[in-house]
């Protein structure tokens, strides 16, 4: 594939035909969820699945999402309990992850999970994903449409910024309305466990560190630019573009009303539009640690860190 024109359509019957008949013969597809842009294959195909890898340039013990169709779906995959069904029920179709030990006749390619005994599951709400699960027949692995670490994209055109040639076809669904990644829930005995914050609140589950990468988007340096990031900016230093938030004002701001769901989707565009501007540092304002501003704080933290 690399090397190759990467096409852009629209979101309709023929374009998810199209990518279905891709998928089944094993390709890759970028595709809009209502988190972020998804870079999706058939998650029984382990060379599918490669693919992925191959595009992204992800490392290898990295985890990867498993979207599904339905709840049903999801239990021949992985084994749910009673509170994670629960869970599931409450919020799918939607932006929640659920960690779940892996079924035992789990038809999953082993690098979906990166050799892990847990799977990642998700029931995506976005009428582009939902078609594609429909029309492909096939459980889908689908980690955000971008480059390995770097910023997650909202729109087709930040899919192209980094996967142009890399992949066949990007459907055009347009932005994407949560713009940041799904909450991620571990059900693997004991306690919930919040592995990733996100969209939704899970008040029940602990926010944990990790001793291992268990699911995605828990590497250290994570969602980054390639410019240097600083956080918790009240004022621009020489060559930064600043991205301001409520009354820090700023070249931009992820919401001048300091709403922080307008922040959360506009995160990752206001961070490819200073990533690709002319200065040669980006800075980001406080934002409140409180509901979706803790996943928006962790994004950044993310973006921030020292590169491996």
């Amino acid at each position: 594939m690399a090397g190759k024109r990467t096409e852009i359509r629209p979101f309709g019957p023929q374009a998810i035909a199209d990518a279905a008949a891709l998928i089944r013969a094993g390709q890759t597809v970028a595709v809009p969820t209502e988190t972020v842009y998804g870079l999706a294959a058939d998650a029984t195909n382990a060379r599918a699945v490669a693919r992925i890898y191959e595009a992204k340039g992800r490392p290898s013990f990295n985890p990867l999402i498993v979207h599904v169709p339905d709840l049903a779906a999801a239990a021949r995959l992985g084994q749910l309990s009673e509170e994670a069904r629960a869970l599931a029920e409450q919020h799918w179709p939607g932006p929640l992850t659920l960690v779940v030990p892996l079924a035992p006749d789990s038809p999953v390619a082993s690098l979906v999970t990166a050799g892990l005994p847990t799977i990642a599951l998700r029931v995506p709400a976005h009428p582009a994903m939902r078609a594609l699960l429909e029309a492909s027949g096939r459980p889908l692995a689908a980690p955000s449409a971008n480059a390995s670490g770097r910023i997650s994209p909202t729109r087709a055109e930040h899919v192209l910024a980094s996967l142009e040639g890399r992949i066949a076809l990007v459907i055009d669904g347009g932005p994407s309305a949560h713009g940041l990644e799904s909450t991620i829930v571990a059900f693997t005995g004991g306690a919930p466990r919040l592995l990733r914050p996100g969209p939704i609140e899970i008040p029940e589950a602990a926010l944990v560190e990790a001793s291992l990468v268990e699911a995605p988007g828990m590497l250290a340096s994570h969602y980054a630019p390639a410019k240097p990031l600083r956080l918790n900016a009240t004022d621009r230093r020489q060559g930064e573009w600043l991205i301001g938030f409520g009354e820090v004002g700023g070249d931009v701001s992820l919401s001048p009303s300091g709403n922080l769901g307008e922040a959360a989707a506009r995160l990752f565009d206001l961070l490819h539009q200073a990533d690709a501007g002319p200065r040669p540092a980006i800075a980001v304002a406080p934002v409140p640690d409180i509901g979706v501003g803790r996943a928006i704080n962790d994004r950044l933290a993310r973006a921030a860190a020292p590169r491996p």
